[in-house]
């Protein structure tokens, strides 16, 4: 069987007016998770979002492996969804990000007060309750991302990928997989790490999650890289 390597990009830039690219702890820990994979994988592709973080991601991992891996492939599909949309749809006066910031300020853990609105953010995205206030629903999102993994799989034939992608589609994908409630893919969501490698073997319309969140690759270089957000 071949193998799917789906890997969550690496530290964005939160807090930073663009969080479409990776902090230097990101890139980090791309480099980490490329020396990692050297020697243990010759994926014969690359996949990848759209965004800016899935494409450094790709080429932290390239710097770390040491020789150069295929040219990212950009499937829009593996995007992560409008976290910004679904965060200022909960909370209308964040769509100021000064009013944000000052909100967040008051707080004795900012970090930890935006998670929990995030959270509950993401839960009434996914309720179904309030699908009009979304450009993307949740089953819209869904149904993209296991189009674009299928594609995947369709475009690797059978070899091994990797692909370059973020925590809601990983959790997505597993959901699929495990045949999971909405309420635990969001779980999952929430624990996937920054350049965690998820597995997935198939062979045909054979899949099976093999493993799922695995950053041992960070544990063993620096505790201080493991990251969720």
């Amino acid at each position: 069987m071949a193998t799917v390597y789906l890997i969550r990009h690496g530290q964005a830039s939160f807090g930073k007016e663009n969080y479409d690219q990776l902090s230097p702890r990101g890139w980090e820990q791309g480099r980490v998770l490329g020396r990692w994979l050297q020697g243990k994988v010759e994926p014969a592709f690359v996949f990848g979002g759209l965004l800016l973080r899935h494409r450094e991601t790709a080429e932290a991992i390239t710097s770390g492996y040491g020789t150069q891996l295929p040219d990212m492939q950009a499937l829009a599909g593996l995007n992560e969804f409008d976290h910004e949309a679904v965060v200022n749809a909960f909370r209308p006066a964040w769509a100021d990000r000064a009013v944000m910031a000052r909100e967040l300020a008051s707080h004795p853990k900012p970090a930890k007060a935006f998670q929990e609105a995030f959270v509950q953010a993401v839960e009434r995205w996914a309720s179904g309750l309030h699908d009009s206030d979304y450009e993307e629903t949740w089953p819209a999102f869904q149904q993209r991302v296991l189009q674009a993994f299928d594609d995947v799989l369709a475009m690797a034939e059978g070899r091994d990928a990797l692909v370059s992608t973020s925590g809601g589609p990983i959790a997505v994908i597993a959901q699929s997989l495990l045949s999971l409630s909405d309420s635990r893919a969001l779980r999952l969501n929430e624990v996937i790490a920054n350049t965690s490698v998820t597995r997935v073997l198939y062979s045909g319309r054979k899949r099976s999650l093999s493993v799922f969140n695995n950053y041992s690759h960070l544990e063993a270089e620096d505790l201080s890289l493991v990251t969720f957000r």
